[in-house]
């Protein structure tokens, strides 16, 4: 306060605070600018691209499989519903048929990776507001989850698990009793998580009313996943567009009312139950066959290089020069989208007809939910500010790209 001369009479000034992108709650390197009026948050400004790596830009170099590790590392938490993202949009370019048991063995990976990126945000976001137990126990049964994508594929974040046309091996039997027991274990333990916050007076003060977001407002700022949810929309791709397995499957998709901080904590605590509820039925209903597509063309050949370096080469009886551009995929374009943990994960591909993508494009969550900070942070306190950003789960990999 800064007195200006008249008697009874004070101005007021606002505060301009940085938090970020060092700060640990920001779950990453995010910096946002806060207008700050004592506590109250009067404006937010999100400030991304501190780890942006040309991902997109990286893919026109590589060939159409060369680019499933730089989807790896777009969202690493769920690396594997990426992986199945990419998959999916080549392959309907292509008009690449996926056997049944690839299907099967993907929604098995893409749940798997459903949960394990859950139950770090709860472990996180748990932490961020004060309940440090939960942080312990989540990663404990994380840990299981990714000593299973070990064992399938050698990694236990950036797996490259699935492969356009289906996936990279089969599973074993003793993969899939350690996941069916898993699965008849977990329940109990979301109960557990439950039994120490979801009540809990300090969690109820720092999440109920806190952030919210109306449905429309959530609509117009292109929300999805359970942050839509959240407010009470009903959208989830795997429901209203499915893709491998997801129309085999029986599965509730849960909603909130208030849209705020809470709704959005309960709407991914019910999806832990149905995921492990999809785990369940594709164990149980997994079918014999091929793992792999039979038509899937050559897509390892890459677009001719420098003219110095690749002057002429030979393909079976044709001769390839420079400049020459490779029939080794159809041309034209498409836009696919996937359920992933965070929201709608979707790929914009363009093929010119060699063995390069001529274009990719990212419809990142976490970008879209990261710019409605401004929206979910304005007029409350700053320590509300956490709460928020750990209800939106954003990871700045994909944010960033």
């Amino acid at each position: 306060m800064e007195p200006v001369g008249v008697a009874g009479t004070e101005s007021r000034k606002e505060l301009t605070l940085n938090m970020g992108p060092q700060h640990p709650a920001t779950h990453g390197v995010l910096r946002l600018t806060l207008d700050l009026d004592g506590e109250v948050v009067t404006g937010c400004t999100p400030h991304v691209g501190y780890l942006h790596r040309g991902i997109e830009k990286l893919a026109e170099s590589r060939t159409w499989h060369g680019v499933m590790p730089l989807t790896d590392r777009l969202d690493y938490i769920a690396s594997a519903g990426n992986n199945i993202g990419y998959c999916l949009a080549v392959e309907r370019l292509f008009g690449i048929e996926v056997p049944d048991r690839a299907k099967y063995l993907r929604t098995i990976v893409f749940e798997m990776s459903r949960i394990s990126s859950h139950l770090l945000w709860l472990a996180t976001h748990a932490l961020d507001i004060g309940a440090m137990t939960v942080f312990l126990y989540c990663f404990r049964e994380r840990e299981w989850l990714l000593d299973i994508f070990e064992t399938i594929c050698g990694a236990r974040l950036t797996v490259s698990y699935p492969r356009i046309g289906g996936v990279l091996q089969d599973m074993e039997p003793a993969v899939l009793e350690s996941l069916d027991a898993f699965t008849r274990m977990f329940p109990g333990k979301i109960l557990e998580y439950e039994t120490m916050i979801d009540k809990n007076r300090i969690w109820l003060d720092r999440t109920q009313g806190v952030g919210v977001i109306s449905a429309r407002d959530a609509l117009r700022w292109g929300l999805t996943g359970p942050t839509l949810r959240g407010s009470g929309v009903m959208y989830d791709l795997r429901r209203d567009v499915p893709y491998d397995a997801y129309d085999r499957v029986d599965f509730d998709v849960p909603l909130g009312s208030n849209g705020d901080v809470y709704d959005r904590y309960r709407c991914r605590m019910e999806e832990l139950r149905q995921s492990n509820r999809i785990l369940r039925q594709c164990i149980a209903a997994l079918p014999q066959g091929d793992i792999l597509s039979a038509n899937t063309p050559d897509l390892d050949i890459p677009l001719m290089g420098k003219k110095e370096l690749v002057p002429e080469m030979s393909l079976g009886n044709a001769s390839i020069a420079f400049g020459d551009v490779l029939p080794v995929a159809p041309k034209g374009e498409i836009y696919s989208a996937v359920e992933a943990p965070k929201g709608e994960l979707g790929l914009y591909l363009m093929s010119d007809g060699s063995g390069n993508p001529c274009r990719m494009r990212v419809r990142s969550p976490s970008y879209v939910h990261a710019g409605a900070l401004a929206k979910m942070c304005e007029g409350g306190f700053i320590a509300d500010v956490i709460a928020v950003i750990g209800s939106i789960d954003i990871v700045m990999g994909e944010c960033d790209r």
